[in-house]
């Protein structure tokens, strides 16, 4: 049938979803209902590698001749795609940092780690403009390599090889990145309705008032408005958005530096055409573009001509070269303010040299005047900027081992501990960003040690809420926090209101003498004595179970710790314990689906957890919200938290599984698996 024929009828024989706009969901129809499709989303049904374990299959890829193959590819390939200078390498730089920058520190979400980059909405942001070429040019080394080489892999790879093509000594490389199959619905953006666009700072004159957990100024952008803080040229006001920034992925000011610095060492930026002609985006494009998007199809978009983000030339006079020409032009000439021919404001040097005018991409014979942006002034206006750049203009072996470091954090920060780092370029030494814990013994004799804990005097609330509270700080985001390393004993954990201080100080003080004596660690000790809480609480309900447990977590020590880093796991609150620290804009109900989330748990886990929680008692300060009061005039109490499972119909059905009398059992059961996901969440040591 002609797909141009309306057929006997004039309506469509195809039922319409959720996608069209005659389509509705039950949030169209009751927008305040709890949504709980990110504890559903990267179902197995949308995964067709469904059993397949990438971590064992990557160990067996060829990593010399991938490698090999990505450098060819640096140079190669020109017929489709021609590269600036005949050299990939800025394009495939550009892919991975924008890639691997969407992380924040915030709640770990965002980054490189999961290939997400193919989808929606990263696709298609505006800052992301032509990487779509960049990911089909990498499909033949993808088609090659097959299923033991994950896009996210690929992706974060392609960038390090770029750099070590155009001679920077990078510091290495972990693969064991998995792809995802689905745009994440975790991951919150922004509110705003359209590109480049903010609505997300409360005191538009305060930078650092940007809203949690963002990190970029506004909403498509990865970083920075590159013309200047809304558009307007200043590099002092711009410095600021820099900081506040990168101070939200993990980065300080010398790691700022060595990263803007080394990014624009290569490449260039291109904005030499009409900017009205360029077409859709990726998701917005027509069928017969074939997945890609910002296609030009009134003249030429390659070479010269390409447009991209609008600005236009080079940073430096070898843009397909490792070395320090950023410093020596941003900081050996005077500077002015200039529009870029598609009309962007951008910066250019004042009577600059003719030799240290890079070649034009196509035609060697002709000079090219560089370009800054304005945060690229900012390196050299701000004054912390200025004596960092300074100093690795003076030393660029400095300069190259800061970014080297600084690019590996950039493209690992969410992978968490370096035990999933894969593969022969892993580097040895351990950085204090990656968490390092110490392995811990499993010489000792369990069952003695849950003997002793049971004898302890400790209550059944106290050993689970202790055990509880150690784990929860996981979130899978970005693999941080866990029980590993017992550092609920360390500052700032220990001193969180969430944790209940002095409780928690009483409790470790009963654990810690038992796990000294049994030369146990006190993180296996505190998970354990949760366990045996379990059992306890489980045998006063009439159910035997024993809880699993395995030995072997480490305890990490103030040096191990970057305190300041893991303020970010402070739990604000914890539907779960039924606390909240403060009234929040986000309800209690939000706030623990978000929780729940980090925490890599179900809907029906999160439910029997929150069911056998609230027997138990493990109510922050010992509230009884959540239970049978029976004296008094009052009965029942509840927080929103409690409420939700009764309201919302998902969550009922789930509640009502659990509360049925044939399913005693179940509960108990599905609660010990539930508790043992939580407790080792963070034991990568144990997956195969």
């Amino acid at each position: 049938m002609d797909g141009n024929d309306t057929g006997r009828s004039g309506k469509c024989p195809v039922m319409h979803g959720a996608i069209t706009e005659t389509g509705s969901s039950v949030m169209d129809w009751w927008p305040k209902s709890l949504n709980l499709d990110i504890l559903h989303q990267h179902d197995t049904k949308v995964n067709p590698l469904t059993g397949f374990n990438y971590r064992d299959e990557v160990q067996k890829l060829d990593f010399a001749a991938l490698k090999r193959d990505l450098t060819a590819l640096m140079t190669d390939s020109q017929d489709w795609w021609p590269a600036d200078w005949g050299h990939y390498g800025g394009l495939f730089i550009r892919m991975t940092w924008h890639a691997a920058g969407t992380y924040r520190m915030a709640d770990g979400r965002g980054g490189a780690g999961t290939g997400n980059h193919r989808f929606a909405p990263l696709n298609s942001w505006p800052d992301n403009a032509n990487l779509d070429k960049a990911r089909r040019l990498l499909w033949p080394i993808k088609r090659k390599y097959g299923n033991r080489l994950s896009w996210a892999d690929l992706m974060a790879l392609a960038g390090t090889i770029a750099y070590d093509s155009m001679g920077l000594k990078t510091f290495g490389f972990g693969f064991g990145r998995e792809d995802i199959w689905a745009p994440e619905k975790d991951v919150w953006w922004g509110s705003e309705k359209e590109w480049l666009t903010d609505q997300r700072y409360p005191d538009k004159d305060d930078r650092t008032s940007l809203e949690n957990p963002l990190s970029a100024v506004v909403m498509g952008l990865i970083y920075v408005n590159p013309q200047g803080v809304n558009g307007v040229p200043d590099p002092l006001k711009t410095a600021h958005d820099v900081r506040e920034t990168f101070a939200r992925m993990a980065m300080d000011d010398e790691e700022t530096v060595a990263l803007t610095a080394g990014g624009h060492t290569v490449g260039k930026a291109h904005g030499n055409n009409n900017a009205a002609l360029i077409g859709p985006e990726p998701e917005g494009a027509g069928i017969e573009e074939g997945g890609l998007g910002w296609n030009v199809h009134a003249t030429r978009s390659v070479g010269r001509d390409a447009i991209t983000s609008g600005l236009e030339g080079a940073w430096t006079t070898h843009p397909t070269k490792w070395d320090g020409g950023y410093f020596h032009l941003l900081l050996n000439y005077d500077w002015e303010l200039v529009k870029s021919p598609a009309g962007a404001f951008q910066w250019q040097p004042i009577n600059i040299a003719p030799e240290d005018m890079p070649v034009d991409v196509e035609d060697p014979t002709i000079r090219r005047m560089p370009m800054m942006t304005d945060a690229d002034m900012a390196m050299k206006m701000d004054p912390a900027y200025r004596t960092i750049s300074e100093r690795f203009a003076r030393d660029q072996a400095a300069f190259s081992d800061a970014f080297a470091r600084a690019w590996f954090k950039l493209t690992h920060r969410d992978m968490g501990p370096k035990v999933r780092y894969l593969g022969p370029w892993v580097p040895q030494e351990d950085l204090i960003w990656q968490d390092p814990v110490p392995t811990g013994s499993t010489a000792w004799n369990v069952d003695a040690v849950k003997a002793q804990i049971a004898a302890s005097g400790l209550s059944v609330s106290d050993m689970v809420a202790t055990a509880w509270d150690s784990a929860r700080t996981f979130r899978g985001s970005d693999n941080r926090g866990g029980a590993n390393g017992a550092r609920i004993r360390l500052a700032p954990q220990k001193d969180w209101e969430g944790n209940e201080p002095a409780r928690l100080a009483r409790v470790l003080s009963v654990l810690d003498p038992i796990a000294k004596s049994a030369g146990a660690s006190l993180a296996d000790v505190i998970v354990l004595a949760g366990n045996v809480g379990v059992e306890h609480a489980a045998k006063a309900a009439g159910v035997d179970v024993t809880v699993p447990f395995h030995a072997g977590r480490g305890d990490a020590n103030d040096a191990q710790t970057d305190a300041d880093s893991f303020s970010v796991l402070e739990p604000l609150a914890d539907g779960f314990r039924n606390w909240m620290k403060q009234d929040y804009a986000v309800s209690a109900e939000e706030l623990l689906l978000d929780r729940a989330q980090l925490m890599g748990l179900t809907a029906p886990e999160m439910t029997c957890l929150i069911g056998g929680m609230r027997v138990i008692g493990t109510n922050h300060g010992g509230t009884k919200h959540g239970t049978d009061r029976k004296t008094g005039v009052v009965r029942w109490t509840a927080t929103r938290a409690d409420l939700v499972f009764g309201s919302n119909s998902i969550l009922r059905a789930y509640a009502e599984v659990y509360a049925q009398d044939d399913n005693r059992e179940k509960f108990v059961c599905d609660f010990v698996s539930a508790w043992v996901k939580v407790m080792e969440a963070d034991r990568f040591d144990l997956r195969a």
